[in-house]
């Protein structure tokens, strides 16, 4: 059997996204849209906020001198050349609660910035609420099924959050929805997808074309595969495959354990007030232990302070990120068992093809060769997809775990200083106490 190389190795950026016809591309009507025109901090490494301090050997300061790995440089090489060389950059902002007979929702700013010509225009500025972004996620399934598509933040109200109309849920679902349109605004192929352009640019979304659409790879593996066994997963894969498994019991520990450390901080810092205000209200009645007690309530306000910091850094940065990850992992595995789909549908064919030449001598059917495409394309695609994901997830848990350890860097030396200036007063009370005896 002969077989040319894959027809569908778009990641390879060997031709431009227009030539390039996906042996896995399903025909669809064109999106009709009406355009509005309209009017991003790139990720990277950072040391959090720095904390000013007289001790040239202070733990900020070594902390800052601090690299994590000997790739450190390479990975922030990478993400400028990448920076360097994009043609479409996207935000999502500015949320906004509409109210109503029907339903209560929230829109975003969904702005864009571009220099390709597949955009009528360079610049647009469109509002989207999270079913658009969902609707969008399932078009760039359907019609790129070799790919890994970037997860939305889920539907529902997330662990410990009550209102989803909040400030602060509506922060944290907009955060997760511009990281979402960033990775694939900067993916080399679903960047190129008819429906992101549709998105980022239609006036109204005509989201009932193409609803019917069933992908090809999705048809065949249902009637062809259906009852085939895969043989076995190439080893690459099944390495995948153990990792994923790994990493997600990983992060399900870590997300579990960071909940109760949440939860425990909240009922500590609820006590942690109250205690305060007994200091306080003590001052009030000690004439001769007021500076001393108000300076403890101080210290007491200043540690809550500091702690509500780190509670609002572990809620809002630091949980979002493990549970995107923990989404990103479900995805990973959904392309894997896509690919495997592929791979059984080829298999199945190529045993019968191989049986009807025993029995008839006929010659190969041309539906074989063409599984073996797919095949090499979902294995192509999804290898790239998973570099590329390795080295975002490298950046992404570099700058998260670089601010964890400076938010609890600056959580602590703000509560050594507050206790250091009670020190202070003490000693100067002391000192007043025995002026006042000697006089």
């Amino acid at each position: 059997m002969s077989v040319g190389a894959p027809r569908g190795l778009a990641s390879s950026g060997q031709k431009p996204i227009a030539e390039i016809l996906h042996p896995l591309s399903a025909a669809e009507e064109p999106l009709s849209v009406t355009v509005n025109v309209g009017g991003d901090k790139e990720a990277g490494l950072t040391n959090g906020t720095p904390v000013e301090t007289s001790s040239p050997a202070s733990a900020s300061s070594l902390f800052n001198r601090l690299q994590l790995d000997d790739d450190l440089e390479a990975d922030v090489r990478d993400l400028y050349a990448s920076t360097e060389t994009r043609d479409l950059f996207v935000t999502v902002d500015d949320p906004k609660k509409h109210v109503s007979t029907m339903e209560t929702y929230i829109t975003y700013r969904v702005s864009t910035k571009t220099t390709r010509i597949e955009f009528d225009l360079p610049e647009y500025c469109v509002r989207r609420r999270y079913q658009d972004f969902d609707w969008l996620r399932i078009k760039l399934e359907d019609s790129q099924p070799t790919h890994l598509i970037p997860p939305l933040p889920e539907k529902f109200v997330m662990k410990g959050v009550v209102d989803r109309f909040s400030e602060e849920f509506v922060e944290t679902r907009m955060k997760a929805l511009d990281k979402f349109l960033k990775r694939v605004a900067d993916h080399p192929v679903l960047s190129f997808n008819p429906h992101l352009n549709a998105f980022l640019s239609a006036k109204d979304l005509n989201k009932r074309q193409g609803l019917a659409l069933l992908t090809k790879v999705g048809e065949s593996v249902k009637h062809v595969a259906g009852g085939y066994k895969l043989r076995a997963r190439p080893p690459e894969f099944c390495a995948m495959g153990e990792y994923l498994d790994t990493f997600s019991q990983k992060l399900g520990t870590i997300d579990r354990i960071a909940q109760r450390i949440l939860k425990e901080q909240s009922e500590y810092l609820t006590e942690l007030r109250e205690y305060g205000t007994v200091y306080s209200s003590w001052a009030g009645s000690e004439e001769e232990l007021q500076r001393p007690l108000e300076g403890v309530a101080g210290c007491v306000t200043t540690c809550c302070r500091a702690l509500e910091d780190q509670s609002e850094n572990m809620s809002q940065d630091f949980l979002p990120v493990l549970r995107e990850y923990v989404l990103y992992i479900e995805s990973m595995k959904n392309v894997l068992r896509k690919r495997d789909q592929s791979q059984a549908e080829y298999e199945g064919r190529l045993e019968a093809a191989i049986l009807r030449k025993q029995e008839d001598r006929t010659p190969m059917p041309v539906e074989v060769e063409k599984c073996q495409d797919k095949v090499e394309c979902f294995n192509a695609d999804l290898k790239a997809d998973w570099e590329r994901w390795q080295s975002n997830k490298r950046q992404d848990f570099k700058q998260l775990l670089t601010g964890m350890a400076d938010k609890n860097i600056n959580h602590y030396e703000k509560c050594q200083a507050a206790w250091e200036s009670l020190i202070t007063l003490l000693q100067d009370k002391q000192t007043e106490d025995k002026t006042s005896e000697t006089n």
